[in-house]
């Protein structure tokens, strides 16, 4: 029922500060707001966000005069990250009164606007806080009159209806946001560079946009040009680019792709578009964003790039060839994936599926050693022609002859044998300075890198998270020697920072124990044992630190770490300093009915399609979380359980849909993975994580997405035994630890891409109030003749039946100029 006011206006039972003139907030919030109450499960409905400016009355000071009355307009009761506009009267179109808000009491806001009628973004609190502001006037005499108003904010709420499910060739957000285009593949980065014809016929992508969009960042830029932290209005996007649509790269496809030889100016096109593109973004003003094409800034990084090895593997033997015969210089980076920030603001970025471009002809078998055969063997450099054949454009050109590993001298100095061994590093770039050389930090290992995780504390040594993206392999965590000093965050050495903390430290690998709990095993020679003979691979005993670090996944082998479900993107709860690690998927080759474990609990069919093709294994995968004990970085052990389990809500029983998701929610094959920034309400006290999807499993029902969710902790659920079933019908069971249900209110799915996408690369502004998010190869399974996208020319409806799919970035923003997702 309703509570009075007492005289003096405040009271501390279920009305909280408020005029005496008005009807309680409780109650007009319940009457105006009795829908999301029910939509949020019986929450007090000052705890739900007021859609725009609220509607309490006001009163003024009291004065018996009457020459001058005025109202601060209504209160109001809202949640963070929203827009709230204060509107007292008189209004600023009566001239003979100035008029002005302050804040009075509650969490500080910067009011934007002049006279009137104000604004401000909700600010991030833990509980229901009110926020007093005073709106004065006064008459040219001097006369003024003051009036109060309270907005009441309560904590973070997902604030958008959750997009259906889409087979549509567009990219679909809530209503209430907009979606720009920005860099598109193919796109000058360069004054003369010509635009792109999208025909098959553009050359020069040293100079343009790369192919398959994946991990972004925007880096931001003072309006003098130099590095600006906090700006949200102009900055530098840094996107990888990982693979091709090698079939609209050309007139009509590729030419001999499969086996060569290949003409020289496809096989330049096709490198030179992998890599590295940093472009300058703009604001032209509330949040009109567009790319300058000439800036001075903009760079592409390619597998031509001059490189430089750095930490215990430079100069080690294995990196010898006929381009470096010391071991610490190279060429390019490829198959770049996801990324890693540093606190001094260098960009991370992980080199992923690199063996498959390396050609080694069957001659070669037996000309390498047996401790050679097996370090290639657990690598996968098997092919023999390499992924596009670059290595048959020319005999002389080590431009294409370095993807031919094949040993052809007397020594590694005289051929390409070990140019393998030159990629599957983490490389530092300075985004900031066009001219620097990238350097590949060989002290976290080599590998099928997805990403590279940043968690920096001061005090605390730093913690680089990393997972390597293929079935049954392993997550990884580097710990710096070196403690992290905050102020080095500001330095203008930016490489000199990334040699301090990424060079020297200890490299560890993730054991997942039963019991919820688990270790890092430390990759260090003398530590590690032999790799045993396992199968077809034979003992495997390391010469020294670097042999580790070259031969990663051989060392994690050896000590026994965790075979995951496709470990790929690592992010950190700015909040709670909890690692969150998707888990893509596996087969059942790679996950068994008698093969799973606490940390990778499921085997099952998820049956695609009107022929209810089988699916066996995890096809939908899973996010694994854990904390580290004590919050450290260094801790050597900690606790874990599984966040989300993926999957198809319609056809999925219990012992599948294990997370409770709904059509508004489900989802498989998580992939990106992303905290909202700490700077903006969104990335504070309870932070928005955001999922992208990478999905083969599913896309019968809709096409790849992106969820935000708003997680707890480790811990927040509890044991649970899962019964699996197997092909033939053989059950077994799994027992692990598995967080809290997903509710409509903790996850929600956000946007829906188009046709044969993969939804990855995200980051947004200092502020939140624009999110930028890539879409990669649209169309992926098209032709030249009949691709099966046409987006982003789709985005507007007017697309051309021929028009080539390309992958691009798009920034969202909200209408009303609102953090994202809240």
């Amino acid at each position: 029922m309703t509570q009075e006011l007492p005289a003096s206006g405040y009271s501390d039972g279920d009305v909280d500060t408020n005029s005496t003139c008005v009807t309680s907030l409780e109650d007009l919030a319940a009457q105006r707001y009795s829908r999301r109450q029910a939509l949020f499960r019986g929450a007090g409905a000052t705890t739900m966000a007021f859609m725009g400016t609220a509607v309490l009355a006001a009163c003024g000071d009291g004065d018996d005069d009457k020459k001058l009355e005025i109202s601060a307009g209504s209160n109001a009761a809202t949640s963070s990250g929203r827009v709230v506009t204060l509107t007292g009267s008189p209004a600023d179109g009566e001239a003979a009164y100035a008029t002005s808000w302050a804040q009075t009491s509650g969490t500080a806001v910067t009011l934007t606007g002049t006279g009137s009628v104000v604004s401000f973004i909700a600010p991030a609190v833990s509980a229901a806080t009110d926020l007093v502001f005073t709106f004065t006037a006064k008459t040219p005499v001097g006369q003024a009159r003051t009036a109060q108003t309270t907005v009441r904010v309560s904590p973070s709420a997902l604030g958008f209806a959750a997009v259906p499910h889409s087979l549509e060739d567009v990219v679909k957000v809530p209503s209430g946001y907009s979606v720009t285009v920005m860099t598109r593949l193919g796109d000058p980065l360069s004054a003369g560079t010509a635009a792109y014809a999208n025909d098959g016929s553009d050359s020069d992508f040293a100079h343009r946009i790369g192919d398959h969009g994946d991990a972004l960042h925007f880096f931001g830029l003072s309006s003098a040009g130099g590095r600006d932290d906090s700006s949200s209005t102009r900055g530098l996007m840094v996107q990888n680019h990982e693979n091709l649509n090698v079939q609209y790269l050309h007139p009509n496809g590729p030419t001999n792709v499969s086996s060569g030889p290949r003409p020289a100016a496809e096989a330049l096109k096709e490198i030179e578009a992998h890599g590295v593109s940093v472009s300058e973004y703009q604001d032209a003003g509330s949040r009109k964003w567009s790319y300058v094409k000439g800036s001075s800034f903009n760079r592409r990084i390619t597998p031509n790039t001059p490189m430089s090895f750095h930490g215990p593997a430079a100069g080690s033997a294995l990196l010898f060839t006929a381009y470096s015969a010391t071991g610490v210089a190279g060429r390019g980076t490829i198959n770049n994936c996801a990324n890693g920030i540093t606190p001094w603001a260098t960009n991370l970025t992980c080199e992923e599926n690199w063996a498959g471009y390396f050609r080694r002809d069957a001659a070669d078998d037996a000309k390498r050693s047996v401790r050679e055969m097996t370090a290639i063997s657990r690598y996968g450099v098997t092919s023999r022609t390499g992924n596009f054949a670059w290595s048959t454009a020319s005999a002389t050109d080590s431009i294409y002859t370095k993807w031919n590993a094949t040993i052809t001298g007397a020594a590694a100095t005289d051929d390409y044998r070990n140019e393998f061994n030159q990629y599957g590093w983490v490389v530092e770039i300075d985004p900031y300075d066009p001219a620097s050389t990238p350097r590949k930090r060989t002290a976290l290992g080599r590998m099928g890198h997805e990403g590279a995780f940043v968690r920096a504390v001061a005090g605390q040594p730093l913690g680089v998270y990393m997972g390597d993206d293929s079935r049954r392999e392993y997550l990884y965590k580097f710990v710096s020697s070196a403690a992290y000093a905050a102020a080095d965050a500001a330095s203008t050495s930016r490489l000199a920072m990334g040699d301090k903390y990424l060079d020297a430290g200890t490299l560890y690998v993730a054991k997942f124990n039963a019991d919820g709990t688990g270790q890092w095993l430390p990759l260090v020679f003398g530590s590690v044992p032999s790799r045993p003979a396992t199968g077809a691979y034979p003992e495997y005993v390391f010469a020294d630190q670097a042999d580790i670090l070259v031969n990663t996944r051989l060392a994690a082998d050896a000590v026994g770490a965790t075979p995951m479900d496709r470990p790929e993107w690592t992010a950190g709860n700015p909040v709670t300093g909890e690692i969150y690690l998707t888990l893509t998927n596996n087969n059942a080759a790679g996950r068994p009915l008698t093969g799973t474990d606490a940390a990778n609990p499921r085997h099952y069919n998820d049956p695609k399609g009107g022929s209810a093709t089988a699916q066996y294994g995890n096809p939908n995968g899973h996010i694994i979380r854990l904390r580290e004990t004590g919050d450290t970085t260094a801790a050597t052990t900690f606790r874990w359980d599984i966040y989300l389990f993926g999957a198809d809500a319609a056809d999925a029983g219990a012992q599948v849909n294990l997370s409770g998701l709904t059509a508004d929610n489900d989802f498989s094959s998580p992939d990106g993975c992303y905290f909202s920034r700490a700077t903006n309400p969104a990335g504070q006290i309870n932070p928005v994580l955001w999922i992208e999807t990478d999905d083969g499993a599913m896309t019968d029902r809709t096409n790849c997405m992106l969820l935000a969710a708003l997680p707890g902790h480790v811990g927040d659920g509890g044991a649970k035994t899962i019964t699996n079933t197997g092909s033939g019908g053989a059950t077994a069971t799994q027992a692990t630890y598995q967080g809290a249900a997903a509710t409509a209110a903790t996850l929600r799915r956000f946007l829906v891409g188009p046709v044969q996408c993969e939804i990855t690369g995200i980051d947004m502004t200092p502020d939140g109030r624009t999110l930028f998010v890539g879409i990669q190869h649209p169309g992926e399974d098209g032709t030249a003749a009949a691709p099966s996208s046409h987006w982003p020319d789709s985005q507007t409806g007017t697309a051309a039946a021929t028009v080539r799919p390309r992958s691009a970035i798009v920034a969202i923003t909200k209408d009303d100029g609102g953090i994202i997702a809240l």
